[in-house]
């Protein structure tokens, strides 16, 4: 399961036209997102759980990315500017969060267009580092 969630409208989204970086700091990681070898299918497209996970980075997502939990919340420390407006159903998730501060964001549902490079802080508490059947 991943991608839209049929109970709710989709959000209107801007696909990157140019290369850009995603800066993971509490992993250390930065990886290059190339807009046309991106892969798709957790979370909208082109959203920051879906760069992550295909990247090989672990976000817990318990719904499967359709914005019906708040399991994949992170902080976007840089780049809020280039990425989608949250909807109200995001802010509604949020809501069930715990440390939402403004800089929060659901991974499933924030895509960068790629504008501006972005540095995102992955909290402690949501960072599901054993996964059964790994």
């Amino acid at each position: 399961m991943g991608g839209t969630n049929p109970y709710i409208p989709c959000p209107e989204i801007q696909k990157p036209k140019k290369p850009f970086r995603i800066t993971f700091l509490n992993l250390d990681k930065t990886i290059e997102v190339l807009p046309d070898a991106a892969v798709y299918g957790t979370g909208l497209p082109g959203s920051i759980l879906d760069i992550a996970m295909s990247a090989g980075i672990d976000i817990d997502h318990a719904c499967g990315g359709v914005c019906a939990c708040s399991t994949c919340h992170v902080y976007l420390k840089k780049g809020n500017q280039s990425c989608s407006v949250a909807t109200d159903n995001e802010n509604d998730m949020l809501d069930l969060a715990p440390e939402v501060r403004p800089s929060s964001r659901l991974a499933c549902q924030c895509v960068p267009n790629g504008e501006e490079d972005l540095i995102v802080e992955i909290p402690a508490w949501n960072r599901n580092l054993v996964r059964e059947g790994q």
